[in-house]
């Protein structure tokens, strides 16, 4: 009796440390960038919307925006402007491979993430299924 009692704890200690699955019930879908040109420098309107739907830092996201598209830019309220004119297609796409590298968990393959660091390596952790994994970093493109 006395065994099943502390199998009974152990257990209750168990679960009490298993992360909540926060679940997503609809699909994960990025909204479509909404860009339209000034000038020379082209604007993605709807840059806010889509920080907020992959919980990520505004700062983060443009900071890997403006080093793939290898330009200058700056937020401006809630929208992004690059300098230079960038196709749609080619900002969804990098806005895509941020989502898989930095959002996306490798494991479950569910977007219920957030970024933390463990010394000086950036990991993403999972809420759903409680998986980690570093963030690899980026080798300067040629």
């Amino acid at each position: 009796m006395q065994e099943m009692e502390e199998y009974e704890s152990f257990l209750d200690r168990a679960l009490s440390q298993i992360p909540d699955i926060k679940v997503m019930d609809s699909r994960f879908v990025i909204p479509e960038p909404r860009l339209f040109y000034e000038g020379r420098t082209s604007v993605l309107e709807n840059f806010e919307t889509i920080v907020d739907y992959i919980n990520r830092d505004r700062n983060h996201l443009m900071t890997y925006l403006l080093r793939e598209l290898g330009t200058a830019g700056k937020i401006e309220g809630l929208r992004a402007i690059f300098q230079g004119r960038f196709l749609r297609e080619s900002i969804g796409a990098i806005i895509k491979s941020y989502v898989e590298e930095f959002v996306i968990c490798s494991e479950c393959g569910r977007p219920d993430t957030h970024l933390t660091k463990s010394d000086r390596v950036l990991m993403l952790k999972c809420d759903a299924c409680g998986a980690h994994r570093p963030v690899k970093k980026r080798a300067a493109g040629s």
